[in-house]
C-alpha cells in the first residue's frame, strides 16, 4: 500500500512515516498543501492522510482541488483541533475520515486498513477513458470494436485506468497486479504492457500506455502524449 502524508510538523512527520512503514506502507512525505495538490494529481496512492492545518494551502483546500480534479483516493484529515466545525469543513470538502491530535497510532492504522477496504470494493465494473471502455467483468476492451482480454491483462488495464494520467513505477504495478504470487518477477510488467498496447491498437484507441522497459507508465490521451 502506498500513502501520500502531507504534514507540516516535520517531528510528527518523521514520526509517522518511520511507524507506518514499519507497518508495511510505503509512504511519500510532503510539508504544504501545494505539494499535497501536486503529488496526488501526479502518482497513485492507496490512501492519503493530510493535515488540515498547512502552509500555502490548508488540507481542506487542498483536498477540494484534488476533488475537483476526479481525484477520489480515501483521505483521512488529522487536526489539532476538536470543534465539529472543523470535522464538517473537512468532510464536507471530501473527507472520508478524520483523527483529532493526539491521536492513538494503533487507531490510524485501524482507520487506513478499513478504508482501502473500502475502496477497493466500491472499485466500478466500467472504467472510460477516451474513446475506450473497459468491462472489468467481461473482460473486454472495446473503442471502435471490441476485443477480449485475459485477467492479468484486465488486471492491469484496470489500474492504468483508475490512474490515467499518473506516472505508475514497474515495482508500483507489479505489486498491484502480481503482488499475491511468487514464481514472477517484474519483468512480466513490461510483456503485459506490451499486449496492451497491441489491444489498443486493434481497437484503435485514442489513449495509449507512455513508457519505457523498467521504467514509469503513463496512461495518457494520444493527443497529449505528442503535446510532451
Amino acid at each position: 500500500m502506498r500513502l501520500l502524508l502531507a504534514e507540516d510538523e516535520k517531528e510528527m512527520s518523521a514520526a509517522l512515516v518511520a511507524i507506518l512503514t514499519h507497518s508495511g506502507y510505503e509512504v511519500d512525505a510532503v510539508y504544504d498543501g501545494q505539494a499535497a495538490v501536486d503529488k496526488a494529481l501526479s502518482q497513485s496512492y492507496d490512501c492519503m492522510i493530510f493535515d488540515i492545518m498547512m502552509p500555502k494551502k490548508d488540507g481542506v483546500q487542498a483536498l477540494k482541488e484534488i476533488r475537483e480534479k476526479g481525484n477520489m483516493t480515501p483521505v483521512i484529515m488529522l487536526t489539532a483541533k476538536a470543534e465539529i466545525d472543523d470535522r464538517i469543513t473537512g468532510l464536507d470538502a471530501g473527507a472520508d475520515d478524520y483523527l483529532t491530535k493526539p491521536f492513538a497510532m494503533g487507531e490510524l492504522l485501524a482507520r487506513l486498513r478499513s478504508l482501502t477496504r473500502r475502496s477497493t470494493a466500491f472499485t466500478p465494473s466500467k472504467l472510460t477513458v477516451g474513446n475506450v471502455e473497459l468491462d472489468v467483468e467481461e473482460q473486454e476492451l472495446a473503442c471502435c470494436n471490441s476485443i477480449r482480454l485475459a485477467n492479468k491483462e484486465t488486471k492491469l488495464m484496470k489500474f492504468f485506468m483508475a490512474n490515467v494520467g499518473k506516472a505508475l513505477s514497474t515495482a508500483q504495478i507489479f505489486d498491484n497486479v502480481w503482488g499475491d504470487e511468487d514464481d514472477v518477477d517484474e519483468s512480466i510488467v513490461f510483456i503485459y504492457v506490451s499486449y496492451l498496447r497491441e489491444k489498443l491498437e486493434a481497437v484503435q484507441a485514442d489513449i495509449e500506455i507512455v513508457g519505457e522497459r523498467g521504467q514509469d507508465y503513463v496512461l495518457t490521451l494520444k493527443e497529449a502524449a505528442a503535446e510532451v
